[in-house]
């Protein structure tokens, strides 16, 4: 009985980890070279893919679509802050 309940406790731990390893992280495009890496997100939110719609142009916020200013503000907002990172 004591095994199950052991087993149980190890089980949820280990969600609550792969939950917690979710939203601190994630994977980003460079803007410049279209290489994926894999970082550390500096605070938690469940989304995992990060890029940059403007990329390396002189693109304006404004002139985005909703969406993508959606997705840039993210991408400014979490890859500078990062606390680590690397290529995949």
């Amino acid at each position: 009985m004591a095994k199950k309940k052991k087993t149980g406790v190890y089980i949820i731990l280990l969600l609550v980890l792969l939950f917690v390893g979710r939203l601190f992280s994630g994977v980003y495009e460079d803007d410049e070279f279209s290489e994926k890496y894999f970082f550390i997100k500096s605070s938690p939110t469940w989304k995992w893919h990060f890029y940059s719609p403007r990329g390396m142009s002189d693109q304006k916020l404004e002139e985005m679509s909703p969406d993508q200013q959606k997705e840039q503000i993210m991408f400014e907002k979490y890859i500078p802050n990062r606390l680590f990172s690397f290529p995949i």
